[in-house]
């Protein structure tokens, strides 16, 4: 009998939806699904057709974290060492991919789950989504999932989240900043696919060197970022893109993109 991947893939004009595919796990994040998430991220990242991804969990959860049952059979701190540093590496995937990525939310996004809403670029969550970072109720404090959680939302709520462990519902996490929009869940799909479409119409060279320059100036000081941002739109305007999309707009036409 064949497995089903950890990971499922589709791809429709441009959007490239990748799939946790544990639902009876509460897409729990084993070694399996990691390492098959790298890979289709790895994929992705060289596909020239891809201008937009979607993350999302099957069933009723987007993601539960680390599957602790997996960890606790592995009673070995080189073993949890790699565990980590294989998940930190798919998470600075996220950032490093060409492509925006939104994360999909419906159910619960827990510890490392709530880390991957916080490392893509734009999160939508369903009204009925709940997000934690609560390890600290199983004794262990969310280390790595405050290093995201801590560049998204204000200090001291990111520190009552990590020592409490409580949820927050979707509109909290919108206050908070750590999602971009909240609809009731029946029109979850709907809006994700509006928001991926609008971003896939863009120019892909725009938006990727955009992305690349967001979050290259954040851990710049101010006047140092403002000089990078300055010699990255000079080379933007340079372009084909920048050329193609004014010249569209004088003319009063659609900008016609190159891939």
């Amino acid at each position: 009998m064949s497995i089903e991947s950890p990971v499922l893939r589709d791809a429709c004009d441009g959007i490239v939806s990748l799939t946790l595919n544990r639902p009876g796990q509460q897409n729990a994040l084993c070694e399996a699904m990691l390492a098959e998430l790298q890979a289709a991220l790895d994929e992705v990242g060289r596909d020239s057709d891809a201008r937009v991804v979607v993350l999302g969990g099957a069933g009723r959860n987007f993601c539960a974290g680390h599957d602790l049952k997996e960890m606790r059979a592995h009673r070995e701190r080189e073993y949890y060492q790699r565990l980590f540093e294989q998940c930190s590496r798919v998470m600075g995937t996220l950032v490093r991919l060409p492509q925006p990525v939104i994360a999909k939310v419906q159910g619960i996004a827990t510890a490392a789950g709530c880390q991957l809403v916080a490392m893509c670029d734009l999160a939508v969550a369903a009204e009925t989504a709940r997000f934690a970072t609560s390890g600290i109720n199983v004794g262990l404090f969310c280390s790595t999932p405050a290093v995201p959680l801590s560049r998204n939302v204000s200090r001291k709520r990111a520190f009552e989240m990590l020592v409490t462990g409580d949820f927050i519902d979707a509109s909290t996490a919108r206050d908070f900043g750590l999602v971009n929009r909240v609809v009731p869940e029946a029109g979850l799909d709907a809006a994700v696919a509006a928001l991926a479409r609008k971003i896939s119409e863009r120019s892909p060279s725009v938006v990727a060197s955009g992305k690349r320059m967001f979050y290259g100036q954040l851990g710049m000081p101010f006047e140092q970022a403002a000089t990078y941002a300055a010699e990255v739109m000079a080379g933007d305007m340079m372009s084909h893109a920048a050329g193609e999309g004014i010249d569209a707009f004088i003319e009063k036409r659609r900008p016609v993109w190159e891939s």
